[in-house]
């Protein structure tokens, strides 16, 4: 920070230019902001940013026309920017309705944990209420206070742009987008133009008038230059990010720092299902006599690392009529139909969840394709959030002893579903074939495999994988998980799966929901399941010859395990038992819902007072560490220079009569003063004893020490370095004793030479100093 000149904004150009550039700010931090509209909602929180923006704005300006320091202009923005957050946020708690008293600054706190509560449960675009509205006004607030020092003040415009510019790409980073061209367009222009009226204020200021008018030539041909290259880079960018390739998927389930909840295709579901609360994502209602899972991605490549989403050619769904063709069974294999309907509420996602095996997916807005050979359902533009739509599914029926009869796997099948890299682990197989020793058929060693992982040898924790570092799906975590045997629907699902492939069978994993939990609300005469985020799941499928893929329920204690009823059949004439519909013979079902961890995994005995103690730990402890970090982050400028400053002493003490010159010049240039390349030793040194009050004597010592350096070549004379050193000290003391106490606190908190050096053009635009 720099106290103005008075005699800095007096002129009318000088006053103009202030003018132009606080416009300039202005327009570039509304640019900025737009993109933040696809994450958070506009409504008043928009108008409250605007208004703080333009009064900090505003007084900033006004100060500087009546020539304050700019310490001054700075405490006054900022004075502004508390009024008015104590008018918006606090009023129940001031004087006056706009002075703030302890009780205002008490609510700070609960309104930033209000706005990370509104973040953590949000879905992208977030209506903001009192806490997120607090924090974005107040950070647009502060973010114009810094631009308006940086840009007026310091004269760095290009410093603002790249601010400007991390600001804009903040929210496309949360919640990726298509790019948004009239706001980066309207980014560029702004940081463009604080560049053109910086540069030419600079430029224009630093002759007479004689020397502009033949300069004037020359600079209108560079600025022509610099717009047309500026206008290039715009166009270019508009047209060629949109060709560039795109990103791998990688989505993110609600309440892992994202905004809202979607689906997650890379097996990456462990921080998504570490959300402290769930919410809910969607409704369903159903025909079928109990809630289906509700698939939306199938992953068959596997590289012994990653598991892969399926793609391959699509068909464009109708509004009406069939997607895909019914799974092709055998004559003997009874099939039922049903229908499901889906209301998606906090959900965003290209994946649309819709049970399996679909015929016709109606209701849905806007363009969707259907992948036939895994019969699932994405847009390449577009979300599931708000969407309402009727799936009719066929469902195959078979009974025990036609299921044991099938074989898995058959012709048609891509090698995909089968493979394994080279190096599987032995204990792969090895277990694999342990727990199926005994089965008769395909369909009993999966079942023995699903009993096993579903026994008590085996314990569902999101946490285990975390602490032990196996929080993946690859062959080493599976082979971790089968030592721990500690994980959640990833390791088990990715377990089963590689082992089914040990075993020869053609397996997959899906990605998706579980069957909802049922709730009071009947339509129709059907029951409505309400699907959370906490749901979101990862189960395998195998392929069995006649009937089509077959979902399995490895994970201990979550959904549905999946057994065949012995050949009886129902009032339609199918059998009566699937992984959906478990027949009153089979073992019960175990809940849908994610099991809450128990009292000793997931907080500290001593029950709710003692967990609430944890947590007001938690928070102090959290606040002390922030304020540390804070401290720290506030000392550091001070203390880089401080070790700058004796590292130059050191050569100065040796003798070194150029860097005794630029410790002079760097202690200028904290304290205000310009240091420009263009003076001579001799006149800078007149200008600092005439205007600055520097000590005579000692600078008459640096001047013909620095003038020996530079002209006889006597760069350093060990025997000079005392003289130097002293000489150095005095020049030091004089020009700080000269300037006021504010401006010595601000040129030792904030020296300015760390980023402005000697004979730069930042260092030579204007006198700074307030005496």
């Amino acid at each position: 920070m720099s106290a103005a000149d008075p005699s800095t904004f007096r002129s009318p150009r000088r006053r103009r230019d202030a003018l132009l550039l606080s416009l300039g700010v202005l327009a570039a931090i509304v640019a900025a902001l737009l993109p933040v509209f696809s994450v958070i909602g506009p409504g008043a929180w928009t108008a409250g940013a605007l208004g703080v923006t333009v009064a900090v704005l505003g007084t900033g300006l006004v100060a500087r026309l009546f020539s304050l320091p700019a310490l001054v202009v700075s405490v006054l923005e900022a004075g502004v920017w508390i009024l008015l957050l104590t008018a918006m946020f606090g009023r129940g708690s001031t004087l006056l309705g706009v002075i703030p008293t302890p009780a205002t600054f008490g609510l700070v706190p609960d309104l930033v944990a209000a706005a990370a509560e509104e973040v953590r449960v949000g879905v992208a675009p977030v209506d903001a209420a009192n806490g997120l509205s607090f924090v974005l006004v107040a950070a647009v607030g502060a973010l114009a206070i810094v631009l308006d020092h940086v840009v007026l003040t310091a004269r760095m415009p290009l410093l603002a742009g790249v601010g400007l510019v991390a600001v804009s790409l903040i929210p496309t980073i949360a919640v990726p987008a298509e790019v948004d061209v009239p706001g980066f367009v309207l980014l560029a222009a702004a940081i463009l133009f604080l560049l053109r009226v910086e540069t030419r204020s600079r430029t224009g200021g630093a002759s007479g008038d004689g020397a502009r008018t033949a300069a004037r030539p020359r600079f209108a041909g560079a600025s022509a230059t610099a717009v047309g290259i500026a206008a290039v880079a715009v166009v270019v960018a508009i047209v060629a990010t949109p060709l560039l390739p795109q990103p791998g998927l990688r989505f993110a389930s609600g309440g892992s720092g994202g905004f809202g909840s979607t689906i997650n295709p890379n097996l990456e579901l462990g921080n998504d299902l570490r959300q402290p609360r769930p919410v809910d994502v969607l409704n369903v209602r159903t025909t079928a006599p109990r809630a289906p899972y509700l698939r939306a991605v199938t992953l068959s490549q596997f590289d012994g690392s990653v598991w892969e989403p399926d793609t391959g050619d699509t068909v464009q769904v109708p509004a009406d009529g069939p997607v895909f063709d019914p799974v092709t069974v055998d004559a003997d294999i009874p099939v039922v139909d049903w229908t499901t309907d889906v209301v998606v509420d906090e959900l965003d996602s290209p994946w649309l969840p819709i049970p399996y095996p679909a015929l016709q997916v109606s209701g849905l807005q806007g363009d969707w394709l259907g992948l036939p050979q895994n019969a699932t359902v994405v847009t390449r533009s577009g979300s599931t959030r708000d969407q309402e739509y009727e799936i009719s599914t066929r469902v195959p029926r078979p009974t025990l002893e036609q299921i044991r009869a099938r074989p898995v796997g058959g012709d048609g099948l891509p090698d995909s579903v089968r493979s394994l890299p080279d190096g599987v682990p032995a204990v792969i197989e090895e277990t694999a074939r342990a727990v199926t020793a005994e089965a008769q058929s395909p369909y009993d060693a999966l079942v023995d495999l699903q009993a096993w992982f579903r026994g008590t040898d085996f314990r569902y924790s999101l946490d285990a994988p975390v602490e032990d570092g196996f929080d993946g799906a690859g062959l080493d975590a599976v082979a971790q998980f089968l030592e721990r045997r500690e994980g959640y629907c990833v390791h088990f699902a990715s377990a089963f799966a590689v082992m089914a492939r040990t075993l020869d069978m053609p397996a997959r994993i899906v990605v998706g929901y579980l069957p909802g939990t049922p709730t009071s609300g009947v339509q129709q005469g059907q029951t409505t399941y309400t699907v959370s985020s906490s749901q979101l799941h990862a189960w395998p499928e195998v392929f069995f010859e006649g009937i089509g893929w077959v979902q399995f329920e490895p994970t201990n204690s979550l959904g549905v395990p999946t057994y065949f009823a012995p050949g009886t059949t129902d009032a339609e004439g199918g059998a009566v038992t699937t992984p959906d519909q478990p027949d009153a013979s089979a073992p019960q079902p175990a809940p849908t819902t994610a099991p809450q961890l128990s009292d000793e995994d997931a907080a500290p005995t001593g029950g709710t007072g003692a967990a609430s103690a944890a947590e007001t730990d938690a928070t102090w402890a959290a606040w002390t560490a922030g304020s540390v970090v804070l401290l720290l982050l506030l000392a550091a400028p001070a203390v880089t220079r401080i070790l700058r400053r004796r590292r130059r002493r050191t050569r100065v003490l040796s003798g070194d009569a150029l860097a005794a010159w630029t410790a002079i010049q760097e202690r200028a240039i904290d304290l205000g003063i310009p240091a420009p390349a263009a003076e001579s030793p001799r006149r800078y040194a007149a200008r600092l004893r005439e205007r600055h009050g520097a000590d005579t004597d000692a600078l008459d010592l640096l001047v013909d020490a620095v003038e020996r350096a530079s002209y006889a070549g006597e760069a350093v004379d060990a025997d000079a370095g005392p003289r130097l050193g002293a000489a150095v000290d005095a020049v030091d003391r004089s020009l700080t004793t000269a300037v006021s106490p504010a401006r010595r606190l601000v040129a030792a908190m904030l020296p300015r030479s760390l980023v402005v050096r000697p004979g730069s053009a930042y260092a030579e635009s204007r006198e700074l100093v307030s005496r």
